[in-house]
């Protein structure tokens, strides 16, 4: 059932101050609520979208499971003592890439200018479509109807001047509900709320700001930038500062550049063989380098990702001379980086690899070859990986592989975080 609009008026009605240009869109639960399109007999019931491995992690949850503490990324097995009762199914990643086609489309509908933020979640700035479609929050009550009824989703809208007002009355609004805030009522809607409510405060930055008496974002706005600026340094200090008094400039972005490309694995059961772990970096360095090609991108820095068994994590990088889309260039500066921070033996729960530093690979100047009919040894590989991608592309990705991953150990999940949340 749709919640009430909230706000200074509700959709259709006449209100005196125009709504505002941004809207947000969040999808409800929804990998969960994508399976319970073709599982309507689960409907109504606490539902945990997750593997079966003993170290799953929760994907998605309905909200009768939530309601019991469940939540994403939380190990399922932690789900399952929370709510005994809750049914587990698999993810099935190509059903929602679906959805989300679908729902981003009706998006684009509206307006062409959507930015979206994840596989569930978008910005939509309607200025130019409140002269044929009407005020904002009518263009949001009216998507809201036309996703549920053609896709069978629900979705939360948060209705603002600001791309932060607006994310923040979305997930205020949530569940299948609509938030309006207008201009006149930022301050007074934000000022009562505590520090940890401004985007980009976690424990730790609250923990500083609140040492300083900065209890509520009201007193972070009458406080001095200064003040500020002390507790959590100058970078986040003006940010915070700016949001506290309801200043965000950043506007809708329709083309979005990934900032970084990564895979990771959480393992079944702690790893502690070299020989595994570095088969294990080849092949997350040669996915990596093949989904940069892809999107025709090359990456100035390499980042390693450690979890031990005592849930301790470190994270390493190194910046290249050069950018690189080459998975062996990836891989010698991961397994590098892996030689200086593992103790052989030491148990791995988790390993990931990451390039970061990303542009478009046509900016890249590469340096010639001494002689003219030289091969580098670099241009050899790219020709040997472009040669996979083509395969791949063609026969599937298992079909070619490197020598070394050919005895790669079977039966453990991979658990790949790629930007994707719920």
């Amino acid at each position: 059932m749709n919640r009430a609009v909230e706000g200074a008026a509700r959709a259709g009605s006449p209100v005196a101050e125009p709504s505002p240009p941004i809207l947000h869109v969040d999808m409800d639960a929804f990998f969960a609520s994508v399976e319970l399109l073709s599982r309507p007999e689960l409907r109504g019931k606490p539902v945990i979208v997750g593997g079966s491995s003993p170290r799953s992690v929760v994907t998605s949850a309905t909200y009768e499971a939530r309601a019991f503490g469940v939540h994403s990324a939380m190990p399922v097995g932690a789900a399952l003592r929370l709510c005994p009762r809750a049914i587990v199914v698999s993810p099935n990643m190509q059903s929602y890439r679906d959805a989300s086609k679908r729902v981003m489309g009706l998006f684009r509908e509206v307006t062409p200018l959507v930015e979206p933020l994840s596989i569930d979640e978008a910005f939509l700035d309607v200025s130019g479509a409140r002269r044929l479609l009407g005020e904002s929050d009518v263009i949001a009550a009216r998507l809201r109807e036309r996703v549920l009824s053609e896709t069978g989703l629900t979705c939360s809208v948060g209705v603002a001047p600001t791309k932060y007002m607006a994310k923040l009355a979305s997930g205020r609004a949530k569940p299948d509900g609509m938030l309006v805030i207008r201009e006149s009522e930022v301050l007074g809607y934000l000022h009562p709320l505590p520090v940890r409510a401004l985007w980009g405060v976690g424990a730790k930055t609250a923990e500083h700001l609140e040492r300083y008496g900065l209890m509520t974002v009201g007193d972070l706005a009458a406080s001095p930038l200064g003040t500020v600026v002390a507790a959590v340094g100058e970078a986040a200090g003006t940010r915070l500062h700016e949001l506290a008094n309801g200043i965000d400039d950043r506007r809708v972005e329709t083309v979005s550049q990934e900032k970084s490309v990564g895979h990771e694995r959480t393992f079944d059961l702690d790893e502690t063989s070299e020989q595994s772990l570095r088969r294990e970096l080849l092949q997350q360095s040669n996915r990596v380098a093949a989904r940069l090609r892809a999107a025709g991108l090359s990456g100035r820095t390499v980042a390693l990702k450690l979890r031990f068994s005592d849930f301790t994590t470190i994270s390493r990088s190194r910046t290249l001379t050069e950018p690189t889309d080459l998975g062996k260039r990836i891989y010698d500066e991961a397994l590098s980086i892996f030689e200086g921070a593992w103790s052989v033996g030491t148990p791995v729960r988790l390993i990931g690899v990451r390039v970061e530093q990303l542009a478009v690979a046509g900016s890249i100047t590469h340096q010639p070859a001494l002689w003219a009919d030289e091969v580098t040894p670099s241009e050899g590989w790219r020709d040997a990986e472009v040669t996979l991608d083509r395969v791949a592309a063609r026969f599937g990705a298992d079909m070619v592989r490197p020598a070394s991953l050919m005895r790669a150990p079977g039966g453990a999940e991979i658990a790949e975080r790629n930007g994707v949340r719920d």
